[in-house]
């Protein structure tokens, strides 16, 4: 009897993924708990193991393939004994109607690496026709609150129907969109026409999934999140002093190196986790029925990665100590960049710290990731004048702007996390007792 391999879900959101690279060949046999492939999604590539034995009969879709939608049968396997011949494909294997998409290279210009191109199939959209308009409950609403004609919008969902993505892109980009790809950057015209506006030194490079979902969900934030700031200057000379005296003491592995190395970020981090504790009412998240207030601080670490961000979570983060935080950050951070991080260490969490402060900058502001109501943005250390009593003084201030979903927290709710905060920073002994 043969069994359907499928397209799994590796995570809630998940809707499709990308059939990296297969680890058998038909003919194999394996075993329940054997990898057999990789699969690619918007942040991660995770290996998927098979649930059954038997002998791979058919590999029905190709690696490198792109945009596999969840439960499509990727592969059959068979018993031994039976005849991989008289396998048949399952219906579900079946593409809907398809066109094949190919992405030109493109010149290299100025030593921007150029992605080689992809041929991938992806379901043709079906432009919407007479008065019955086929789209997601939740697309509707978007074009309901932004004034939007649903009859313009070519819909790319299973069967011409319009999802979000569709609605978002023509409010995007104020026009429908072509061909199911992205939308036109000027009402009326084409990405063509819009590209020959400038000269042939330009570099295109095509979203990928990661870019894909950065852009919708920050977009989803700026047009649905109502956000206030609020900036706190800390002083960290204390806060320093205790970081080298932590670095200095850390106990010596065999060839004498120290076996962790705590950084200002990781200060950070205990102290916005140590923040929520103190402020719980600030410990929350956002639901269209509901708070949800967490019973342990959660924070997010945003991690650039190459072209893209990241934001593992350091769960618990107000239990543990700097140097499990920072082991923790620096393992999670070297897997984003190698894109190997589970969908349960980047999904979740109630806050997230953002730092540039290595970068330079003095103060600037985040975009609130969805599920979280609150963000801190840390900016560099540097010295100022300050005033205390009545003399000026020299110290080492750090900016700290934090965002937050006025929908979960008001304004003097805060401005008490805030300032809670400011003072774990400036008096960190209270962190590590």
């Amino acid at each position: 009897m043969s069994i359907d391999i499928t397209m799994p879900a590796l995570s809630p959101t998940m809707e499709e993924g990308n059939l990296a690279k297969w680890l058998v060949k038909e003919g194999d046999t394996v075993s329940a708990g054997d990898v057999i492939a990789e699969i690619e999604t918007d942040k991660a590539t995770m290996e998927v193991e098979s649930i059954d034995e038997g002998i791979v009969a058919k590999i029905l879709v190709a690696e490198g393939t792109q945009g596999v939608k969840v439960n499509t049968v990727i592969a059959v396997l068979i018993e031994d004994g039976e005849d991989a011949a008289s396998v048949k494909i399952p219906s579900a294997a079946a593409p809907i109607t398809t066109v094949e998409v190919t992405t030109p290279a493109p010149e290299v210009n100025k030593g921007i690496e150029v992605p080689k191109p992809v041929a991938a199939s992806v379901a043709a959209p079906v432009p919407n026709k007479g008065t019955r308009v086929f789209a997601t409950p939740l697309a509707r609403r978007i074009a309901e609150q932004g004034g939007l004609d649903l009859l313009s919008v070519t819909g790319t969902g299973p069967h011409g129907r319009i999802v979000k993505a569709d609605v978002e892109a023509v409010q995007l980009g104020g026009g429908a969109r072509a061909n199911g790809n992205a939308p036109t950057m000027a009402k009326g015209m084409s990405d063509e026409a819009v590209l020959a506006l400038y000269d042939d030194t330009i570099t295109k490079k095509p979203h990928d999934g990661m870019r894909k979902i950065i852009a919708e969900r920050l977009l989803e934030s700026s047009q649905t999140i109502p956000s206030y700031f609020i900036t706190m200057e800390c002083e960290i000379d204390n806060l320093l002093a205790a970081r080298a005296r932590i670095n200095t003491d850390a106990p010596k592995d065999e060839n004498g190196k120290p076996l962790y190395k705590i950084s200002v970020n990781d200060f950070i981090v205990k102290a916005m986790a140590m923040a929520l504790k103190a402020v719980p009412e600030a410990n929350v998240s956002w639901t269209s029925t509901d708070r949800i207030y967490h019973k342990h601080a959660d924070v997010g670490v945003a991690v650039a990665v190459e072209d893209g961000l990241f934001t593992p979570i350091v769960r618990q983060a107000e239990l543990k100590t700097l140097s499990i935080i920072s082991a923790e950050v620096k393992d999670m951070a070297g897997r984003a960049r190698n894109k190997r991080l589970k969908p349960e260490e980047y999904q979740g969490g109630s806050t997230a710290v953002s730092n540039l402060g290595m970068f330079g900058v003095r103060e600037f502001t985040s975009i609130i990731n969805p599920p979280h109501a609150s963000i801190v943005s840390i900016g560099a250390g540097e010295k100022r004048a300050v005033v205390r009593g009545d003399e000026l003084a020299i110290a080492s201030v750090m900016a700290a702007t934090f965002a937050f979903d006025h929908r979960a927290i008001d304004g003097a709710l805060g401005a008490e996390l805030a300032a809670a905060f400011k003072g774990y920073i400036e008096n960190p002994i209270g962190m590590l007792v």
